[in-house]
């Protein structure tokens, strides 16, 4: 496949960002429990890479990817160091497991800092092109991460070029808006000052967005902002600040041009215990997932937690870290991975 996808614009929206108001109603369609769990498929590819923290579905089929399947991105290599993971595998909703992509850092089209380590930055637009973000290390640890880049493969799992520069640093998580002939990214970034922090907190995170254009040919070992997804007019993006324990919210982020500060603070505290993974769900409610304790909580857009659901209790303590890349599919439920148990889950 020839390589067709330009980059036509690359802007920054910092996640330190002015206060600003939100007055939209509660919505319909909660994940409300108690429900069920099942595990649709173990994540483990044949290369033993573990520790699952992209999810996304497919919409359209596409070379190898099939629409209505589960994509998701390992962090760890079978050494379970961080940073080190190589593999996007492919899961049907009744849980038969492909691989996608297994990354050759030394084969790659252009340049990546530091090599592969896929983070929960991971999304599939319908003209099939997959960008999946790399924060890589050495040894799995914090002091050897690396400012990473994006990487995009086309649709069958092929590197065919990488993002990278001043405004990629640590990309950890990401949410899209496709327009179909072009799309909206928005990326998360970590590593801002925190290597050089050495262990203390640094105000450093940000959102960036990059605007993708083309066409095909027919063929946690940081802290920061992590959980991102858009409203369904895409005219509000949510950021899970887990330093901070809430919800935050970026007006107009398609359009806007200038820095929205550290944010419009949707809901803080209260059920919300290190939010990690989030997504919204189509009638609005931001779903995320606790870094502490392995809750499921739901939030209205104007703030309201209206409900909370155990999604993992395992570890010591309960769910700690474990709950990262979440999927609502209507008339199914809500898919997530677990990388305390290598799995992909169902509840409904």
């Amino acid at each position: 496949m020839k390589r067709l996808l330009k980059t036509i614009a690359c802007s920054t929206v910092v996640f330190m960002l002015a206060a600003y108001g939100l007055s939209a109603a509660a919505q319909t369609n909660p994940l409300h429990g108690p429900g069920s769990i099942s595990v649709v498929a173990s994540t483990v590819p044949p290369n033993g890479d573990v520790n699952p923290y992209g999810l996304v579905r497919v919409p359209k089929s596409s070379g190898a990817l099939v629409k209505g399947n589960l994509l998701i991105s390992n962090f760890n290599s079978s050494a379970n160091l961080q940073g080190t993971g190589t593999t996007i595998v492919q899961i049907t909703p009744e849980g038969v497991l492909s691989v996608f992509a297994q990354i050759d850092a030394s084969t790659l089209p252009g340049p990546c800092p530091g090599g592969v380590g896929l983070t929960t930055a991971l999304s599939v637009l319908r003209s099939g092109w997959v960008i999946v973000g790399s924060l890589p290390t050495t040894d799995g640890t914090s002091a050897t991460a690396q400012v990473g880049c994006l990487l995009v493969l086309n649709n069958n799992g092929s590197v065919v070029e990488t993002l990278y520069g001043s405004l990629i640093n640590g990309p950890w998580d990401m949410t899209s808006e496709d327009l179909g002939g072009s799309a909206n990214l928005f990326v998360t970034n970590v590593l801002n000052g925190t290597v050089a922090g050495g262990g203390s907190i640094v105000h450093g995170g940000t959102v960036t967005r990059l605007t993708l254009t083309g066409r095909t040919d027919p063929a946690a070992l940081v802290i920061g902002p992590t959980g991102v997804g858009l409203s369904p007019n895409a005219e509000i993006l949510y950021v899970a600040d887990s330093l901070n324990n809430r919800i935050t919210a970026i007006p107009n982020p398609v359009l806007r041009d200038t820095s929205a500060g550290v944010g419009a603070t949707v809901s803080q505290g209260g059920s919300l215990n290190d939010p990690l993974g989030l997504t919204v769900a189509p009638g609005g409610n931001v779903l995320t997932v606790n870094g502490n304790n392995g809750f499921l909580v739901e939030t209205t857009p104007d703030g309201n937690q209206i409900h909370k659901t155990l999604l993992d209790n395992t570890g010591n303590p309960p769910g700690a870290g474990a709950l990262f890349g979440l999927v609502v599919v209507p008339g199914q439920g809500l898919y997530y991975v677990d990388d305390a148990s290598n799995t992909l889950n169902l509840f409904k």
